[in-house]
C-alpha cells in the first residue's frame, strides 16, 4: 500500500515568526486518521525567523530528531547541554522521563530564516534518562544512515526506537538508490524532486508512506535531498 501526501495538503501553522508544515496531526490540527505512521508521530518542516524560536518547553518519553536544511538552530536544555546545529549535522534528543529545552534562530549575527525538519518517535521504553547526541555528516552523497535503532547498523547517532532508521538520500539528477526493504517506509522530499518507484514524481514537501512493500527505487529528477524513515 502506498499513500501520497502532497505538500499543499499538509496542516500548516503560521505565526509572525514561524511557518510549520506538519505531516501528521499536530497541536490544534487534528485528523483522527492521520496521527502518525508506525513509530513516527511527528514530522514538521519549520521555518523560523531570525532572532526568534521555540522558548523553553517540556518533552517526555519522546525521541526527537532534528535535521537543519538552512541557517542554524541554537539548542539549550535542562541537562546543561548547549550547542548550535547547522546543515550537515544531525541531532537526537531523548526526552525520557522529562527534559526542558529551547530551539532558537538567535546565533549571534543570524540574519536569515532557519529551516529544519524535526521528527518525533515513540521510544521502546518509557522513563529513560534524558540524553543528547549530535554528529556532523558533512556533504556526503548517496544513501546514508543518519540515525539507527538497529543493533549492528552503523549510523551517525543512535535512537531508542528499535527497528527505526533515518536515511538521508542526496542525489544528483538521474542518480538512483534502492530504499530499504522494511514493513514501513516514510519518504519525504526536503529539497528538489525525485521519482519514487510505485508512487511517481514527488516534489519538495511531498511525502509517500509505504506499508508492506519496501525496497523501491528513488531517482532524482532535480538535485534532491530526501529523508527516509525505515520503520517496523
Amino acid at each position: 500500500m502506498i499513500e501520497l501526501r502532497r505538500a499543499g495538503d499538509r496542516f500548516t501553522t503560521s505565526t509572525d515568526w514561524l511557518t510549520s508544515r506538519h505531516s501528521f496531526s499536530f497541536g490544534p490540527h487534528y485528523d483522527p486518521a492521520d496521527v502518525g505512521f508506525a513509530e513516527l508521530v511527528a514530522h514538521n518542516d519549520d521555518v523560523v525567523a531570525p532572532g526568534t524560536g521555540y522558548d523553553t518547553h517540556p518533552h517526555a518519553d519522546t525521541e526527537v530528531v532534528t535535521w537543519v536544511l538552512e541557517g542554524s538552530l541554537v539548542h539549550q536544555d535542562s541537562n546543561g547541554i548547549a550547542g548550535v546545529l547547522r546543515p550537515g549535522q544531525v541531532q537526537r534528543m531523548t526526552a525520557g522521563r522529562g527534559v526542558l529545552h529551547s530551539e532558537r534562530n538567535d546565533e549571534p549575527g543570524a540574519a536569515t530564516p532557519t529551516r529544519f525538519v524535526q521528527m518525533w518517535l515513540r521510544p521502546d521504553e518509557p522513563g529513560l534518562d534524558p540524553s543528547y547526541q549530535q554528529h556532523d555528516v558533512g556533504a556526503a552523497g548517496g544513501l546514508l544512515p543518519l540515525v539507527s535503532g538497529i543493533d549492528g547498523l552503523d549510523a551517525a547517532v543512535r535512537i531508542h526506537t528499535g527497528g527505526a532508521v533515518l536515511h538521508l538520500a542526496r542525489l544528483a539528477p538521474g542518480e538512483s538508490v534502492a530504499l530499504p526493504d522494511a514493513p514501513h517506509l516514510h519518504v519525504f522530499v526536503a529539497r528538489g524532486s525525485a521519482d519514487l518507484e510505485g508512487a511517481g514524481r514527488l516534489d519538495e514537501g511531498d511525502a509517500a508512506r509505504f506499508t508492506g512493500n519496501g525496497g523501491p527505487a528513488l531517482t532524482a529528477v532535480t538535485p534532491a535531498e530526501v529523508l527516509v524513515w525505515q520503520l517496523r
